[in-house]
């Protein structure tokens, strides 16, 4: 089976060419040791099996960020048997850099020449056969976006062999002076076996001219003749920067967009515009991104994202709620009363079908996001709010982190967080970490959605952005009040790329769409599954003792034996309609229940838990029911929504009734203020466990970890008691 890594810049459709390859269907997972997504699929192309893995979008193969290093060690480690490296046909310059990385490392490396119809509108004209000849390898010309491309890429692929493999690496000249140096780390390097079994000697050298940190470790643990290329190495730079001002790295990378150069001139042309090469792209910025346009557009959109939601989700989400609402009645009815009863309605379907239930919202969610991505309008955000985070003391890279982490709605924290490294900055990479997850992740989206739809039916978008909003606002006033903290450091600079903008395919929008719903459905299937299994045995036991049970029993055959033994005869049948008295006597007996019911519930570990912190949260507007949930939030977000459904399924008057949990919640007495009050908690309190882990991860303290813990849910409960106290 011929394996096949697929590697390229951001942005220049390397995901996509890999969604036409593989047909969507893939298994993601994780690199070894590192949280850097990894895809992979296999698929038969004209009878041959190929193992296709998506490597990390970088822009070289020089390890400054754990991306480039992952592309690189699988590249090395792994020894795919071809390379596609998906070229930008509009930026060939900057992407053929990778590629002759790739080349000098001798990988068996084609070229998917991927948006030549971007190229042809910018009036790039590019000659391809000249272009393969150029570089002595396979060029395939692709539109990724259209699916074009693909079945002529993969034939190549399948004869791309052994010859291929076999040509010669690529050798640049770097100037005399790196040159002759260049040769006697060679010699060195051959001559002393060191390192060779993994890697070219001339890379090697090449390695420690550029200061490669990872290659001169190890180098470093291999010894033999390490010391003796570093002092080269070192001597080299030190004359390098004597005489011309620079290092070997920077020397070697301009002999690189050298080479490139002279490739370029003999195979691109470019027409005369009357545009003045003033791109579609760039005249859409002078708008989207107009210091004064573009934050009111941005509102916009996000408006509209919302609107798009709520309207697109409304019957799906009504769907589900009936199904689920129906399942319960069809257990209800077709399960003898005990415990197994109650876990399954109760434990499993009132839990887990309250949180399922919002799949459609998040689905359409994603989708909606999705669009703002591929579009390229997304990298637009974060470059114009980089302004506004200066004012609090962070800078443009950490809007990636909080974009990431939920900041249009439906993000996750933990990936938001890990996100933050690229920050150099020590002081706004930490305040990034610890204030990422205030923003609105996917987790806590069916808890505004829940009290959006109980609340303010009239404006759900206008509600949810009101949230968004609120959640920036909160999460950089804290930033400002964290960062007094720390010594005043320079600002660093933002450099981001912005792509062009482009038109996002319907399969793409739905491919992206589903996998982020789809682990969204998985962990409601599977962690909090298991979390409402643990919540409903914490809301059920102890159970009341016999003698607490007699008492609700002789309350009911008093009832009985007031009434006509035909009165009550019928009002215990199955009958859905029966006489005024009947229904008079079911109406009494459904008070004694749901009296047993919540007595019972109040009685239970998780109710005399949520009892205990009643008397403090009482301030804030929260029953024992909501300690429940908000404890049980600490573990995972969407937990809350099981929590309350659980909670209130258990003490319902009715256990037949199928109203959906945000009728609950109306019908036992909440209001405006409880219900922002909760909104409030939500946003600043404990972010889940695995956010706290990755905390610790990333800050390597436990003392940071135990502040997003302790401290937050503190500021939180403050916030939550001014809200409801003001609002009351």
């Amino acid at each position: 089976m011929k394996s096949v890594a697929i590697a390229g810049n951001p942005n220049c459709g390397k995901t996509s060419l890999f969604n036409n390859i593989t047909g969507a269907n893939y298994h993601v997972a994780n690199y070894p040791g590192v949280t850097v997504e990894k895809k992979e699929a296999k698929i038969k192309h004209n009878g041959e099996e190929f193992v296709i893995v998506d490597l990390p979008g970088t822009y070289s193969l020089s390890p400054y960020s754990l991306e480039e290093k992952v592309a690189r060690d699988y590249v090395v480690n792994e020894k795919p048997d071809v390379i596609i490296n998906v070229l930008d046909a509009s930026n060939l310059e900057r992407n053929l850099y990778m590629f002759v990385q790739f080349m000098e490392m001798g990988a068996p490396v084609m070229a998917a020449l991927n948006m030549v119809d971007v190229a042809k509108l910018r009036k790039i004209n590019i000659d391809i056969k000249a272009l393969g000849e150029k570089l002595n390898v396979p060029v395939i010309e692709t539109v990724a976006r259209e699916n074009k491309g693909t079945k002529e890429l993969l034939d190549e692929v399948a004869k791309f062999g052994a010859s291929q493999k076999k040509s010669s690496p690529l050798d640049i000249s770097y100037g005399p002076d790196i040159d002759e140096v260049l040769v006697k780390m060679e010699t060195k390097i051959k001559d002393a076996g060191f390192m060779t079994a993994k890697y070219l000697p001339r890379w090697v050298a090449l390695k420690y001219l550029e200061n490669d940190e990872q290659i001169v470790s190890e180098g470093a643990e291999t010894g033999g003749v390490h010391h003796e290329l570093s002092a080269m190495a070192e001597k080299l730079n030190s004359h390098i920067k004597t005489t011309q001002k620079t290092t070997a790295e920077n020397l070697i990378a301009d002999y690189r967009y050298g080479y490139i150069s002279s490739i370029l001139k003999s195979v691109v042309s470019h027409e005369d515009s009357p545009l003045d090469r003033l791109y579609l792209s760039d005249r859409i910025d002078q708008v989207l991104t107009n210091k004064v346009l573009g934050p009111m557009i941005m509102l916009g959109f996000l408006y509209l994202i919302y609107e798009f939601t709520f309207w697109a989700s409304e019957y799906p989400v009504m769907w589900l709620e009936s199904l689920f609402g129906w399942l319960g009645g069809v257990a209800d009815a077709g399960m003898s009363e005990g415990l197994l009863k109650s876990l399954v309605t109760s434990g499993i379907i009132d839990g887990v079908g309250g949180v399922l239930g919002f799949a459609p919202l998040i689905l359409f969610m994603f989708f909606a996001i999705a669009f703002l991505e591929d579009s390229g309008y997304m990298a637009r955000t974060a470059y114009m709010l980089d302004r506004v985070f200066r004012i609090f003391g962070l800078q443009g890279n950490s809007v990636v982190s909080y974009i990431v982490s939920g900041g249009i709605a439906g993000g996750c924290a933990v990936p938001g967080v890990m996100a933050a490294r690229t920050i150099k900055g020590e002081k706004e990479r930490l305040i990034t970490i610890l204030t990422a997850p205030f923003m609105p992740c996917g987790a806590k989206l069916p808890v505004y959605a829940l009290l959006i739809k109980a609340f303010f039916p009239e404006n759900e978008a206008g509600a949810m952005l009101g949230i968004t909003l609120l959640s920036w606002l909160l999460a950089l006033s804290i930033a400002r009040i964290l960062g007094t903290f720390f010594v005043k450091e320079p600002d660093s600079a933002f450099v981001m790329e912005l792509p062009p903008y482009r038109m996002p395919t319907l399969k793409g929008l739905t491919i992206h769409a589903w996998e982020r719903c789809w682990m969204y459905v998985r962990k409601a299937g599977t962690v909090i599954l298991a979390i409402s299994i643990l919540l409903w045995a914490m809301m059920t036991f102890p159970q009341l003792s016999e003698k607490q049970l007699e008492v609700y029993e002789n309350q009911r055959q008093e009832i009985a034996a007031q009434l006509d033994p035909a009165v009550v005869e019928e009002g215990s049948s199955d009958a859905e309609e029966v006489s005024a008295p009947a229904q008079e006597y079911r109406d009494l007996i459904a008070e004694v229940d749901a009296r047993e019911a919540g007595d019972g519930l109040a009685n239970s570990l998780a109710g005399r838990l949520g009892k205990s912190f009643e008397p403090v949260t009482q301030f804030a507007g929260f029953d024992w029911r909501t300690n429940i949930a908000l404890i049980a939030g600490i573990a995972a977000k969407e937990v809350v929504v099981a929590s309350l459904g659980t909670a209130y399924s258990l003490g319902e008057v009715d256990p037949e009734e199928t109203d959906s949990l945000a009728d609950k919640l109306v019908k036992s007495g909440w209001t405006t203020a409880n219900a922002i009050s909760l909104l409030v908690f939500t946003m600043l309190y404990s972010p889940c466990f695995v956010t706290v882990v990755a905390i610790r991860k990333e800050t390597g303290s436990t003392k940071w970890a135990m502040f997003s813990l302790v401290v937050y849910t503190l500021v939180a409960f403050i916030a939550s008691i001014a809200a409801f106290q003001i609002l009351s």
